[in-house]
């Protein structure tokens, strides 16, 4: 009789995890052939690519110098320190100091591998939770979603969120199948997400969320390894604030007025409107009938719209990428939903997405730089003649052509001007790099120093870019 009650009360099993098997590689394997698509017209880095470079390139004393005091790296980037990713640009420096590596391509390469390993991470945990069909198609999903090209192929930090946001994840996974395995990883993943990006930290509240309404207070643990996971990143936050660095890019933020959750949406489907009206419904129906994956699900995407939705009574907040880590959420339940469909439906509907997915991302394929600062420096190896100064007329002209006369025409170096420095009156043939804004040149004061010395401006040759217009000037007696 015992024997029996205690059967009758005893917890229910644990569903056995799925093995892993290689389909889930799919999704990371996309990824890489996408990304290495993307980067084959190897086009030149531009100003925050061109800033990852020249920071990483640093001893890391001096780096870590910078980070804390707020000081730039260069004497022309004296008010952009290195403060803001600090711990990405510390990855940075540890990978360009392997041997082979440092150029450019291997600067992206990084976030394409970062933005991989993310995505297996991802599959993985989605697999063990919802079953491979779900786990797979979520993979795919994210490996094809506009937002995460775009940003897989940049030499910046967002390939490092998708990397800590899969660990986080699977840690969460694991935790929840086999307590307690997986708290471990998640903290640590968890506070490597707010490390590599401020605003995924939302993500990472929106799985304690998950936690506490899957399993109510058995989740305190994963509560506590959340809150201990946030303590680096509101250290690193203080740091920005003493170092007066905290907000330095708050006049690029936008104020969505309340649209905030359409324009992110926009952004992750690329524009495309029959891929984002499918992602819609099928998020829908992902979280009212999404087996496994529902609450998480949920939470992934709602949490970090809701908290950001309330900064914005603060501050402006929004830009398209600073969202990423959360709209994972949104491919994952879209995932949810195409294998939640009647059986007839489910691959037909899954290849759907994917291919609107890789339809809309295929601009990216054959956009123009975003920057041609290598353009320009090619140009100049060309035409100018030692001893002709070459001046760098502000600050991101300065960038690009530090770069890549460092990297392309080693040469000119004698003849490079980079500011504070002004134009030199005494020579008879000056180059002018600057920026144009609005169709129009940056004024400096370089102009009427020229012109004081009796040089006129006597030939423009413009290169434009999708996010810097550059133009190279020759003022000449």
């Amino acid at each position: 009789m015992t024997t029996t009650a205690t059967r009758a009360t005893a917890a229910p099993e644990a569903p056995p995890v799925p093995r892993w098997t290689p389909v889930e590689l799919l999704p990371p394997l996309v990824l890489v052939v996408l990304g290495a698509v993307l980067l084959a017209p190897g086009h030149g880095l531009w100003f925050d690519e061109l800033f990852t470079a020249e920071v990483g390139r640093h001893p890391l004393a001096e780096i870590l110098r910078a980070i804390v005091t707020g000081e730039g790296v260069t004497s022309y980037l004296a008010d952009v320190p290195p403060s803001y990713n600090a711990p990405y640009y510390l990855v940075v420096h540890a990978w360009v100091s392997l041997p082979g590596l440092g150029g450019d391509t291997s600067l992206r390469v990084l976030s394409v591998l970062a933005t991989a390993g993310g995505l297996a991470l991802t599959t993985r945990a989605l697999t063990r939770l919802a079953g491979p069909a779900t786990g797979v198609l979520a993979g795919l999903v994210l490996a094809t979603a506009p937002l995460v090209l775009e940003q897989a192929v940049e030499a910046r930090s967002y390939g490092l969120v998708v990397l800590a946001t899969g660990g986080a994840l699977l840690g969460l996974v694991r935790w929840l199948q086999e307590p307690p395995r997986g708290l471990a990883l998640f903290g640590l993943a968890g506070a490597g997400m707010g490390l590599a990006h401020w605003y995924a930290v939302t993500v990472l509240a929106a799985f304690v969320v998950a936690a506490l309404l899957l399993r109510g207070r058995a989740a305190v643990r994963v509560a506590v390894a959340g809150v201990l996971a946030v303590l680096p990143v509101v250290a690193l936050i203080g740091v920005n604030l003493l170092n007066g660095t905290g907000s330095r890019n708050a006049e690029h933020l936008r104020d969505t007025g309340g649209t905030l959750a359409d324009l992110a949406v926009e952004a992750w489907a690329g524009g495309r409107t029959p891929l984002l009206y499918l992602t819609v419904g099928l998020a829908v129906v992902g979280a009212l009938r999404g087996a496994g994956v529902r609450v998480v699900g949920v939470c992934w995407l709602l949490v970090p719209l809701l908290l950001l939705l309330a900064g914005e009574l603060v501050r402006p907040l929004y830009h398209p990428r600073y969202l990423l880590a959360g709209l994972l959420g949104l491919g994952v339940l879209a995932a949810a939903g195409a294998t939640a469909l009647p059986r007839g439906a489910r691959a037909p509907v899954a290849a759907a997405l994917v291919a609107f997915s890789l339809l809309a991302g295929s601009p990216l394929a054959v956009r123009e730089p975003r920057e041609r600062s290598d353009d320009l420096v090619a140009l100049l190896a060309r035409v100018q003649q030692p001893g002709e100064p070459v001046v760098a007329a502000d600050q991101r002209a300065a960038l690009g052509l530090d770069h890549y006369v460092r990297t392309l025409a080693p040469r000119l170096r004698p003849d490079v001007v980079l500011p504070p420095d002004d134009a030199p009156p005494g020579a008879g043939r000056v180059w002018v790099v600057r920026r144009l804004v609005d169709g129009a040149p940056v004024p400096t004061d370089d102009d009427a120093i020229l012109a004081d010395a009796g040089l006129s401006l006597t030939d423009t040759r413009e290169f434009p870019g999708t996010k810097t217009d550059l133009v190279l000037q020759l003022w000449t007696r």
